[in-house]
């Protein structure tokens, strides 16, 4: 399958022509760490559809087309139900909808575990039909090999340690990681040997935040965290999450809004209106010219 990507005018309200503006590049994002320290943190958010994309993208670094739109999204009890399918359209969405910030789009569950060869199929696959920079997949050493057969054929991969939540039935739930001695460790290695298979980003998931500061401290790629630490070269969290569209949320989330109460409030009045026949009003109806 072969798609074009262009940046004509949109006659859709939610893709119009933006001023023009040059797209940052995984070079770019990689060379904002120098000698172990990012001194202008990332910043990435989750984006799932071109108009969220559209008012992300000038606050953004990065946008991540997060396989939590399984639960965002779908109302999926967990992001292992996720399909490549899925992944794609959303992916192919908030790159139409961004034209500053790198889009990285997640490899679902199912979909890279079993060999490099299906990793390269599965990826290949999102990097051509979504226009997307690149690919972020999870796990640790085992996904080493993985990582570097995809960077090796020229497909950007950003790594996914700590909680991995297409894990979550091996792990147990969706606690924090590295409370002992032995996880510690192992996160910590898992993180040094991704990134020396060619990874150009990391993401940390809910760790203890020692965990988070070493690991920032001891690879040469941009470490994004989420329920991680302050320390590390950027942050990510799910954008429903931060603006509050959800009631319950991971401790780790600050809500900077509380969108789901203007949700609410816009469709109370409507109804009220609706039932009270107030809407439409003379302005909201067609009538001919006099």
């Amino acid at each position: 399958m072969s798609t074009t990507f262009t940046l004509d005018t949109a006659t859709s309200r939610a893709n119009p022509t933006p001023a023009p503006m040059k797209r940052l590049t995984v070079p770019a994002i990689q060379g904002r760490k120098v000698d172990g320290r990012t001194a202008d943190p990332l910043v990435m958010l989750t984006a799932y559809t071109a108009r969220q994309a559209q008012l992300l993208d000038p606050h953004c670094d990065m946008l991540l087309v997060g396989d939590s739109l399984g639960q965002v999204i779908y109302g999926l009890p967990s992001t292992l139900a996720v399909t490549l399918d899925m992944m794609i359209a959303h992916g192919a969405a908030v790159v139409r909808g961004s034209y500053h910030s790198l889009v990285i789009v997640d490899m679902p569950f199912g979909a890279y575990e079993a060999s490099p060869q299906q990793a390269f199929a599965s990826a290949s696959r999102i990097m051509a039909e979504t226009g997307a920079a690149g690919v972020k997949l999870e796990g640790g050493a085992a996904m080493a090999d993985t990582v570097a057969f995809l960077t090796q054929r020229g497909i950007p991969v950003m790594g996914h340690v700590g909680l991995t939540p297409q894990a979550v039935n091996a792990l147990g739930g969706y606690g924090a990681r590295g409370k002992s001695e032995a996880e510690h460790a192992k996160i910590v290695a898992d993180a040094s040997t991704v990134a020396d298979a060619g990874a150009f980003g990391l993401v940390i998931e809910g760790v203890m935040e020692d965990i988070a500061i070493a690991v920032t401290d001891s690879v040469s790629i941009p470490v994004i965290g989420i329920g991680a630490s302050a320390h590390c070269d950027g942050q990510v969290l799910v954008t429903e999450d931060m603006i509050g569209m959800f009631d319950r949320v991971p401790r780790f989330v600050k809500r900077f809004d509380n969108v789901a109460a203007l949700i609410d409030s816009a469709a109370q009045r409507y109804a009220a209106d609706v039932r009270a026949r107030a809407f439409p009003t003379d302005e909201q109806v067609y009538r001919p010219k006099k």
